[in-house]
């Protein structure tokens, strides 16, 4: 009897440390598995880089609450000034230059215009990662702070584009939404289970799915030392890392997305839009409306005919209704 009553417990535990054993070699081999990266997109990279950027203001900073100084570029209001402001959000792997034509156009529309380069990209901080889940919340209630310096009571529309729509929606559904006025997501990458996805966004980015699951599983455990490790890439041009984020770290991607976007959307409480091109070869844009009226029946869907991805943010056509939008379009979402 005694016997058993010492090898019993020792078998269980031999076993028990055979099983966390095999679960880490798996993690581990999960984790080791390699980052692949697509080929350029050039329906992305040529759109982007036909845009005039002549007339671009020079980027500024400010410090966030962790003491890194972060970029941005403002663009005044011209004409007859709305006395509105907007805060610009740049699609995944870009920065505030890639929205430069729009910032242009509703800085043109009498809107003082905002546009940041979210941590993570363009001369903010670390390209391609964050420190925490949750900065780029900080960094925006901080930028928010700067903007009111200047525009103490102006009403604020936060707009985003792609993954900076996904990433607007996720602040409109956050503790921080009534800093925003209203929300407009302008051909938003909602998730990877969103009926508007494509798959790999039309072939934008490639993920590294075995990385990204078990560092999930290592969150959920309460470990997060590999989170700095790349689990997105973009289908970016070759050598062209000096100016774009190829990749993003597992605690990036998480962040500059929405937390579901079922659950962002219930959340939200002020108007919210969404404005896509009919034409997008990265999203779905004729599901946006049922993705949205599923759970947001009021939200507004407006497509644009003959518009693709990057055109949302860089045609003539498309950044002119946009401005003319937000310049003239009544809070309340009238």
């Amino acid at each position: 009897m005694m016997t058993w009553l010492v090898w019993f417990p020792l078998r269980l535990l031999r076993w028990a440390l055979v099983i966390v054993g095999a679960i880490a070699l798996l993690l581990a081999a999960m984790i080791a598995m390699p980052l692949a990266h697509p080929p350029e997109l050039k329906s992305i990279s040529h759109t982007a880089g036909n845009v005039d950027r002549s007339n671009m203001p020079q980027l500024e900073r400010f410090s966030a609450r962790d003491g890194t100084q972060l970029a941005y570029r403002h663009y005044p209001p011209r004409g007859q000034a709305t006395g509105r402001v907007a805060i610009l959000v740049h699609g995944s792997s870009g920065s505030s230059a890639a929205a430069h034509a729009l910032s242009d156009a509703l800085a043109a529309h009498g809107v003082e215009t905002f546009a940041p380069d979210i941590r993570g990209h363009g001369g903010s901080g670390t390209r391609g990662d964050i420190a925490y889940l949750g900065q780029l919340e900080d960094d925006m209630a901080d930028f928010v702070g700067l903007v009111r310096k200047t525009a103490p009571s102006a009403p604020i529309t936060l707009l985003g584009h792609s993954a900076g729509g996904g990433f607007a929606l996720r602040l409109a559904g956050s503790p921080i939404k009534d800093l925003f006025a209203r929300t407009v997501l302008l051909s938003p990458y909602l998730g990877y289970d969103a009926p508007s996805n494509r798959p790999r966004s039309g072939g934008w980015v490639s993920a590294d799915m075995p990385r990204f699951f078990a560092l999930a599983i290592m969150r959920r455990l309460g470990i997060d030392c590999c989170e700095s490790l790349p689990t997105l890439a973009f289908a970016v041009p070759p050598n062209s890392s000096s100016i774009l984020a190829p990749t993003y770290s597992y605690r990036l991607m998480r962040n500059f997305a929405t937390r579901g976007y079922r659950s962002d959307l219930a959340a939200i409480a002020k108007p919210l839009t969404l404005i896509a091109g009919a034409e997008d070869e990265l999203m779905l844009s004729d599901k946006y409306a049922e993705a949205l009226h599923a759970v947001a029946p009021g939200a507004d869907v407006k497509l644009i005919d003959g518009i693709d991805h990057m055109g949302i943010v860089s045609t003539a056509k498309a950044v002119n209704a946009i401005a003319d939008d937000v310049a003239t379009r009544g809070m309340a979402g009238s």
